[in-house]
């Protein structure tokens, strides 16, 4: 019989981090900042706790990663640790190992629960160049329709849904430096609606066409305030 593997210790701390994407670096995939944060915690010599099994991983949990090519201010993810240590100590040493354009904005203690519950919606922002009227005429349009039927190609294969249902807020912003900004607070559903497909709805049901391509960054993610229509802070609650 094949010899059965050592059963690991349960992690005595949790560690919740939120991370940015900046510059370049929003162009690396959820699987390339896995692999950088993996070497990060040995580099940085982060007590980490493993799963058990033929294989063990250090226990880490992703959550909410945003698409590849998009900037974000809000990136999450927790660690299991095999000591008790000072989150201030672990976001010096974890912000030092990754490289620059992978941040580290915040480590807190894990209140308990799941994150990934308390990531309900996200607040994008969407900056263009085209001019604020057009784009506030285009959102006006997309806004006052109930349904607005968008395709992405997925794993599954060529998806259609409504990006419309998705959209909790949405409103127009001139740019000091030219263009516009659509900050849009979008609801986390399944499939997700990503500010692409904003765009693409924008598309099709106003015929705003971009000029240049869209720079899309995440600003917030976290708990959804229905009434307000604004996203909180996951690590506060």
């Amino acid at each position: 019989m094949r010899e059965q593997p050592e059963q690991q210790a349960p992690p005595v701390q949790r560690l919740r981090i939120r991370y940015a994407k900046r510059g370049r670096l929003r162009f690396t995939s959820h699987r390339d900042f896995s692999r950088a944060f993996e070497r990060a915690v040995f580099r940085a010599r982060v007590p980490m706790a493993y799963s058990s099994g033929f294989n063990p991983h250090p226990r880490i949990s992703y959550a909410g990663a945003a698409p590849t090519g998009s900037a974000s201010e809000a990136e999450y993810l927790e660690i299991g640790l095999a000591e008790v240590v000072d989150p201030a100590q672990v976001h010096a040493l974890l912000d030092e190992a990754l490289p620059e354009g992978l941040d580290v904005l915040e480590v807190v203690v894990s209140a308990g629960g799941s994150l990934a519950e308390h990531l309900e919606a996200s607040h994008w922002r969407i900056d263009l160049a085209d001019d604020a009227e057009t784009v506030a005429a285009a959102v006006e349009s997309f806004l006052a329709t109930e349904s607005v039927l968008v395709e992405r190609m997925t794993k599954k294969g060529l998806r259609e849904f409504d990006c419309r249902a998705a959209v909790v807020t949405a409103a127009v912003v001139p740019r000091e430096a030219g263009g516009s900004t659509i900050d849009v607070v979008l609801r986390h559903t399944v499939p997700a609606v990503r500010p692409d497909d904003v765009l693409a709805g924008l598309e099709r049901q106003a015929g705003l066409i971009p000029a240049q391509t869209a720079l899309l960054t995440r600003v917030a993610q976290g708990p959804l305030d229905e009434h307000q229509g604004t996203v909180g802070d996951p690590l506060a609650v």
